[in-house]
């Protein structure tokens, strides 16, 4: 049976306020072009708008999502993490923790983050495997110790994955309100438990340059060397994407424009670069 290279991608679980921004078109650009999917399916409650939308929606097979997964909402003041995701208007990103894993349990295929941009060819056999993620930094847990965690930014499956149905049994039960006790964190546990049922991936293919101010500055302030087995980045947009939150990065959505992407000498702009034409 010939591998098909099916791309799915979530968006607009909330409602759209602002023209599909560049970044996210420039995702949905590099991976049309980079890795020539047989189809990138678009998930998306409310549909976005403008030129950039305009430009790559004929390229899109769009999937209107029916209904709601709500995670339980109380939790969210029990962490800071949890209060953080309700300041900043977040929880839909746990709503898409669950409906990707869905995705993927029913369609099969590559899910990937819409703050994703793709640099080399996803290699096909990535398609066939029953399921893999990729590794990502640990996280720090509540006693100050190091945790192995799973990054759900980038996963591929086979219809019908055990891993992934395990995933989603597990998920509303391990979710405490913190940002990701339920999806990587959650994901590094099960693969202990069910490690005939995954493939890990190494840290550089995804996540060469991680959630922290040394990683978004060498991604949107400086020009890094790029290691040979790169595949694509992940952008961690929800730590900088507003210009309020500084504790990361100066760096904000309102900076990346055309000019910066055309002009700019950082990783990012040069990686980005020739997607910026249709």
């Amino acid at each position: 049976m010939p591998i098909r290279r099916d791309f799915h991608f979530i968006f607009g679980l909330k409602p759209q306020t602002e023209p599909l921004h560049l970044a996210f078109y420039l995702a949905l650009e590099s991976c049309r072009r980079v890795n020539t999917p047989d189809h990138i399916h678009f998930h998306y409650r409310n549909e976005p708008y403008g030129e950039y939308w305009e430009r790559i929606k004929p390229f899109l097979t769009l999937h209107r999502v029916s209904g709601t997964r709500q995670l339980d909402a109380s939790r969210y003041a029990d962490t800071q993490d949890g209060r953080f995701v309700l300041h900043y208007g977040l929880q839909y990103a746990h709503e898409a923790d669950v409906l990707r894993l869905e995705i993927l349990r029913d369609a099969g295929g590559c899910y990937a983050d819409m703050d994703s941009l793709f640099v080399r060819r996803y290699p096909d056999e990535l398609f066939a495997l029953p399921f893999a993620i990729g590794e990502e930094n640990g996280v720090v847990n509540t006693k100050g110790t190091l945790e192995p965690s799973l990054c759900n930014a980038v996963m591929f499956a086979t219809p019908g994955a055990p891993f992934a149905e395990r995933w989603l049994t597990e998920t509303p039960k391990r979710f405490d309100g913190s940002w990701s006790a339920h999806s990587c964190q959650a994901a590094a546990e099960l693969a202990r438990e069910l490690p005939r049922e995954v493939t890990l991936l190494p840290r550089g293919w995804f996540y060469r340059f991680g959630a922290s101010k040394a990683g978004l500055s060498a991604l949107f302030e400086e020009r890094a060397a790029l290691p040979h087995d790169l595949l694509s980045i992940h952008l961690w947009a929800h730590l900088w994407w507003t210009r309020e939150r500084t504790e990361y990065s100066t760096f904000h959505a309102g900076l990346l424009d055309e000019a910066y992407v055309r002009r700019g000498e950082s990783t990012y702009a040069a990686l980005a670069r020739p997607w910026i034409e249709a």
